[in-house]
């Protein structure tokens, strides 16, 4: 029997969509601090084979692994709860501001906050990185190995590497439990030449939106952050619903509101057309990314103990881990931009790292609180 009902894990996740700010990196670190290491609700090994599935399959890593939590103990119901739970939050923000946006003609304060909040998010998902890595990785030689390819070749590469991710589950498979055969039962992926597939023919706006964001939901890999490029691609180039300006502060809202980063996509459905396009945004972007982590997740609870499934469990998480630390890197690379903002992120990183009991909402706010006294300071 769990330890929990269903009810306190609805409303937890309620919480961290309302509170969790720092991205997929921070929100699948709070996770696992406050179900695993505090609460115990979840065990070490139902985590991981969460962020593992959350890795493999397309869609927002953060938003994937509470409908995987949800679903370990209470199923579809489960899955279902606490994934709209989590989302929904951030949404209504989103929706929120993006009234304001279109009403007064944009957001000239928002560069200001987000001056001292990106810095701080930098700081907040540093450690949660630390932390999960430390938690995770332990003392095994191979997996830290596999850990620093994934963090050096994301830092590389700016993107997550499939195949690489993948590559590191293969490798802790084949050296720690050596199959005796090749089963030929492999999950297939999607094949991605379906991205190429031209938009459907059609002139009702809310219908483009509708397609365009299920591709995005359905064939971008990795954490919420990786879904970036490729709306820039489609709603800035390619549809032409939104300028170069409205894009970075789509992307500026869904790092200062809490919840998963993905939930830009609401902002953006917003701007576009309006109430109803961020919800055809929101939904079209999630629900792929909810089939393809409860479809799978029963085969990954019914045979998630075998020794040669545990080792693969163990690479690709090893290799997630991995690939978040090089996130890090590079977000850091383009958010801290001069002394100011490396203080901000190095003073939050301190802070959460020294007082244990430090709520990230309070750093948020210190950042952009700071991020606006010096904005009216340097003009």
């Amino acid at each position: 029997m769990p330890k929990y009902s269903l009810k306190q894990l609805i409303i937890y996740f309620l919480k961290l969509g309302t509170w969790g700010f720092g991205g997929p990196v921070a929100l699948v670190g709070y996770m696992h601090r406050d179900l695993v290491d505090e609460k115990k609700w979840i065990s070490e090994e139902d985590y991981k084979e969460g962020l593992a599935l959350s890795q493999l399959a397309p869609g927002p890593l953060a938003a994937q692994l509470s409908i995987y939590i949800g679903y370990i103990h209470y199923k579809i119901l489960g899955a279902t709860l606490v994934g709209i739970a989590f989302v929904i939050p951030s949404f209504l923000m989103v929706l929120c501001i993006g009234y304001a946006y279109v009403s007064y003609g944009g957001l000239p304060w928002m560069q200001a906050i987000f001056y001292g909040v990106g810095a701080a998010v930098i700081g907040i998902i540093a450690i949660s990185t630390y932390k999960l890595t430390s938690k995770s990785i332990g003392k095994d030689k191979l997996m830290w190995l596999i850990f620093i390819v994934l963090a050096v070749t994301t830092f590389i590469t700016e993107q997550e590497i499939l195949w690489l991710i993948l590559l590191g589950g293969f490798v802790m498979w084949f050296v720690k439990a050596p199959p005796k055969w090749l089963s030929s039962g492999a999950q297939g992926i999607l094949p991605t030449l379906l991205v190429q597939l031209q938009p459907l023919t059609a002139e009702h706006k809310l219908t483009q939106i509708a397609w365009f964001f299920t591709k995005a939901g359905a064939f971008v890999f990795g954490s919420g952050l990786a879904i970036v490029p490729f709306l820039y691609g489609g709603v800035v180039k390619e549809y032409q619903w939104l300028n170069e300006q409205q894009f970075v502060d789509a992307v500026a809202v869904a790092m200062i509101t809490p919840g998963p980063v993905v939930i830009t996509v609401g902002f953006i459905g917003y701007l576009t057309a309006g109430f109803w396009g961020a919800v055809v945004a929101a939904l079209a972007t999630f629900i792929p990314c909810y089939l393809f982590t409860v479809i799978p997740a029963p085969y990954f609870k019914k045979y998630g103990k075998h020794p040669g499934i545990k080792a693969f469990v163990d690479g690709v998480s090893a290799a997630a881990i991995g690939a978040i630390a090089g996130a890090v890197l590079v977000l850091g690379k383009r958010t801290l931009i001069d002394i100011p903002t490396s203080l901000i992120a190095e003073a939050s990183a301190a802070a959460l790292f020294q007082l244990k009991r430090l709520q990230e909402p309070f750093v948020i706010l210190g950042a952009a609180l700071i991020g606006i006294l010096l904005k009216i300071l340097i003009q």
